[in-house]
């Protein structure tokens, strides 16, 4: 560690810092500005140690341009998740208030103390394919909330209204069918009419996202999609949050982390797991969808899931468990890809792609087991699935 941290709170338009030595005494201070003087006088009052590490709260959140610029100008910046920076601050003398010095203070005291920190580095292509699919999944919102208001208008237009799943073109000539010739209906139509425009145009972005991401994904030489359920986006949200899947320890270690791998809920003799609703809920959704398609498909995971379901589980336990194999094939995937990119065809070293994603800290106060169940399920009628 280095002989002096200097921890960051950082805000839009300024930037609190507090320099600790290794005794955790302060040895400086400041409040500057994140334009592009109060950042360099920033930067000067850092450099006047040598020996230093900066560390910033959130560097993936509001703390990402400032830490960004760190990284930029060759400094060493640590990335502190917020939580830990609260405990800190809890232990702190003042009661547990909460002021900018106090929380730049937090900062450092964390990074001081705590190992196994993320570093931060320059972005890289993690972080564009974090950026296309997140404007893929507003674009995805959008068509929904266009989708639902257009339903509603048609409804009173056309008896029985339209089908659940509508494309602009189907709506069109739905709407081409309706003639009303009174004031509301006519103003009915109008909307109804903007709202398929809207519908087009959307269909049409979401159509380059998609390409965009497909070749993106490509770019990077993942074979996530080859998995049945994995599609561009899914492929782009697991590489973009996850990054380097070699911080992960184990299959179990990932699972922890995405939410997969139940809770530990025994008491006394009781053993039994509950479902966790923790870890990243991106990923966890990825791994959701992936699941739904499996089980519309012959796959291997709807026999999987059948077995579960013979076995006494529930329908929501059988999916449970079948997320949580799906898990473990894409950590499988994902880390047989790292292992080619970084060793390349021809046996030599090759680029890896270094992780500045969401969830820096893959360490979850929860249970790893692979596969944990009840204890002594009861019996129950077995349930079938229409295929």
């Amino acid at each position: 560690m280095a002989r002096v941290v200097i921890g960051v709170d950082p805000h839009k338009r300024s930037a609190t810092i507090e320099i600790i030595n290794e005794r955790e005494q302060a040895v400086g201070q400041g409040r500057f500005g994140t334009d592009h003087d109060g950042y360099k006088a920033m930067l000067a009052a850092g450099r006047k140690h040598h020996d230093r590490v900066w560390a910033v709260e959130g560097c993936n959140g509001i703390g990402r341009h400032v830490a960004q610029r760190l990284v930029a100008d060759g400094e060493t910046v640590l990335d502190v998740p917020a939580k830990l920076s609260a405990r800190a601050r809890v232990f702190a003398t003042g009661q547990g208030r909460k002021t900018d010095p106090v929380d730049a203070r937090s900062v450092a005291v964390v990074a001081l103390r705590t190992d196994g920190l993320r570093q931060v580095v320059v972005d890289d292509t993690t972080v564009a394919l974090r950026l296309l699919v997140d404007r893929r999944d507003q674009l995805g919102r959008a068509r929904t909330e266009t989708v639902s208001r257009l339903h509603h208008l048609l409804l009173e237009l056309v008896p029985g209204g339209a089908k659940k799943f509508l494309s602009a073109q189907q709506a069109r000539a739905l709407l081409n069918t309706v003639r009303p010739r009174d004031v509301v209906g006519k103003t009915r139509r109008w909307p109804a009419s903007e709202l398929i425009h809207e519908l087009t145009v959307i269909d049409k972005k979401i159509k380059i996202a998609n390409a965009e991401l497909t070749e993106l994904v490509s770019s990077t030489g993942s074979t996530l999609q080859e998995l049945n359920g994995i599609g561009p986006s899914g492929a782009a949200r697991l590489l973009g949050d996850i990054g380097d899947i070699n911080r992960f320890a184990n299959r179990a270690h990932f699972a922890s982390w995405n939410g997969t791998a139940p809770l530990d809920a025994s008491s006394g003799d009781q053993n039994r797991h509950r479902l966790s609703r923790a870890g990243n809920r991106r990923i966890n959704r990825v791994l959701h969808i992936m699941a739904v398609v499996q089980l519309r498909r012959d796959t291997e995971g709807r026999a999987y899931y059948r077995r579960k379901l013979a076995a006494g589980k529930t329908p929501m336990e059988a999916m449970r468990c079948l997320k949580r194999r799906l898990s473990d094939i894409v950590y499988r995937q994902m880390t047989t890809d790292a292992k080619q990119l970084r060793t390349g065809p021809g046996g030599h070293l090759g680029a890896t792609l270094q992780s500045s994603a969401a969830d820096p800290n893959p360490m979850i106060d929860t249970s790893e087991k692979s596969l944990p169940g009840p204890a002594e399920p009861q019996p129950r009628t077995t349930l079938m699935i229409n295929t």
